[in-house]
């Protein structure tokens, strides 16, 4: 079955929504971004997309709207495909001591983020991971994972409505430390239960 067209509104709001925030938005925040009258039209609409097989909902987690492949594949094959994103790797530069300039072509490609529903990206506000050199204005490359490892870069979710970028470490204790790469902050410290991992960091991209 299609999408209504205010069905696609919601769709499209839930999609930006997650995209820049890196988890779904409340009811109450569908009812506000959309204008909606109640929360009992964002149950409606929720049912709706949930039946058509675009949502899935996690019953025993707050904030637990995920979209499902469905909307992904029609929205791709709705857009016009773009060219094989790729820059040309022409060889290495030195930050310290001078090295040989070489001629090396080669070519990065980005079509392998491209196009996939499991990684969306971010804007970093603040300096909790300035040693690890992602500064406020950055972007954070992230990729959709409900499991990571110590040490890896993560988008977390404590509390269910806090999100946080910080490197992950399960303590022997059987907390969580989410710790910043900033010597002048303190670790977070959480029991599994308020933690919910939104996905681990790709890569860093800034603008200049």
């Amino acid at each position: 079955m299609a999408l209504t067209r205010r069905q696609k509104e919601v769709m499209d709001f839930l999609s930006g929504f997650i995209e820049d925030h890196g988890y779904s938005p409340s009811y109450d925040e569908i009812a506000q971004g959309l204008n909606l009258a109640s929360l009992a039209t964002v149950h409606k609409h929720i049912q709706a997309l949930e039946s058509k097989q675009y949502l899935r909902r996690s019953y025993n987690h707050s904030r637990s709207l995920e979209i499902a492949e469905r909307y992904f594949a029609e929205e791709r094959a709705r857009k016009p495909q773009a060219a094989d994103a790729t820059i040309p790797l022409l060889g290495r530069i030195a930050a310290g001591a001078p090295v040989e300039a070489i001629a090396n072509p080669e070519a990065l490609h980005f079509s392998d983020f491209l196009g996939n529903e499991n990684t969306f990206a971010l804007e970093v506000r603040g300096d909790s991971m300035i040693e690890d050199h992602i500064c406020s204005g950055d972007f954070v490359l992230v990729e959709k994972a409900d499991s990571v490892r110590n040490g890896d870069i993560v988008v977390a979710l404590v509390d269910g409505s806090d999100a946080t970028l910080k490197r992950y470490y399960a303590e022997a204790d059987g907390r969580i430390r989410l710790q910043p790469a900033n010597s002048a902050m303190a670790p977070i410290f959480v029991h599994p239960t308020a933690l919910q991992i939104q996905g681990r960091v790709l890569a860093v991209m800034r603008k200049y």
